[in-house]
């Protein structure tokens, strides 16, 4: 799907699901000094952008980010300052809600991913080797427990088409230095422990959810970036659920695209092109999209 243009600002990048511009007298990313953030309706899963998007699925994650930014008091972020009244005569139209005016940072190549809890890839090598991402746990625990406490877990940020690759943290000493790996593991968990105890206040469990930083490039400060904390970035659970015990699959029935997971996965043998989602199950994805933010903005 091609980008939209927009008056006053020059269009630079897709992902699978954003879309970036810079004011349209600069040149790309490097030299500007704002960038619009614009979160599409598109959806994602297994590397592919799937047809068709989920509708609101843009403006309701950019409103998530927006209230976790202004949760994370104390936390550089990468909105411009003001921006609230900025935003209001500076957005397009055209994107209004579901766009963030940003200063551009200088990013670094690491994915900063907090899990809380045993789920996922990570229960699946918990199975095999008793490990996270090589972090050893203990015996015992089950698909959704507890972890005794959140683990760190880097991934290398591959140029686009390539898969992100789960890292060591002594990779990203290499990567990046030793002092900045290391502001960006102990930023990253201090995050998601703020963060945990806002959503267990909503009964909402915050599993785990990875972070993006840069450094400010007038001051070199490290500044959380990108979106933070939404349900396309985090895995969240209902605690109700959660506590009751239920098998695995309702234990831990999360606040994301995870229906489009499975259905896919039972749908489509990951080769070629995948099929067109149905008309439920863009819905269902949608209403839990919409379940989480009211559950966690209602605190």
């Amino acid at each position: 799907m091609a980008a939209l243009q927009l008056d006053g600002w020059q269009h630079v990048y897709s992902g699978k699901v954003r879309d970036l511009y810079v004011p349209a007298d600069d040149t790309d990313l490097a030299t500007a000094d704002r960038v619009l953030v614009v979160a599409s309706d598109r959806v994602s899963a297994f590397d592919h952008v799937l047809e068709p998007g989920i509708p609101g699925k843009g403006e309701l994650l950019t409103t998530l980010s927006l209230w976790w930014f202004d949760q994370l008091d104390g936390v550089p972020n990468h909105l411009v300052p003001d921006h609230r009244v900025d935003a209001s005569s500076l957005i397009p139209a055209a994107v209004a809600g579901r766009a963030m005016l940003c200063k551009t940072l200088d990013m670094y190549p690491i994915e900063c991913v907090v899990r809380g809890y045993l789920t996922g890839s990570g229960w699946l090598e918990y199975v095999a080797s008793r490990t996270v991402c090589g972090i050893p746990l203990p015996d015992g625990l089950q698909n959704g427990d507890r972890l005794p406490e959140p683990i760190y877990t880097p991934a290398w940020k591959a140029p686009m088409g390539e898969h992100d690759e789960n890292i060591s943290f002594e990779r990203t000493v290499d990567l990046v230095g030793a002092d900045v790996a290391a502001a960006l593991r102990d930023a990253s968990l201090e995050i998601f422990s703020r963060a945990s105890a806002i959503a267990e206040a909503a009964g909402v469990i915050l599993a785990d959810t990875k972070f993006e930083f840069g450094a400010d490039r007038a001051t070199g400060v490290l500044t959380l970036g990108d979106e933070v904390l939404t349900s396309d970035s985090s895995r969240y659970w209902d605690a109700a659920q959660w506590l009751a015990g239920v098998t695995p699959g309702e234990r831990m029935a999360s606040f994301d695209k995870q229906i489009v997971r499975d259905w896919l996965s039972a749908h489509w043998d990951q080769t070629g092109t995948p099929p067109v989602l149905p008309a439920e199950i863009v819905e269902q994805t949608a209403a839990r999209y919409r379940e989480l933010l009211g559950r966690l903005t209602a605190v």
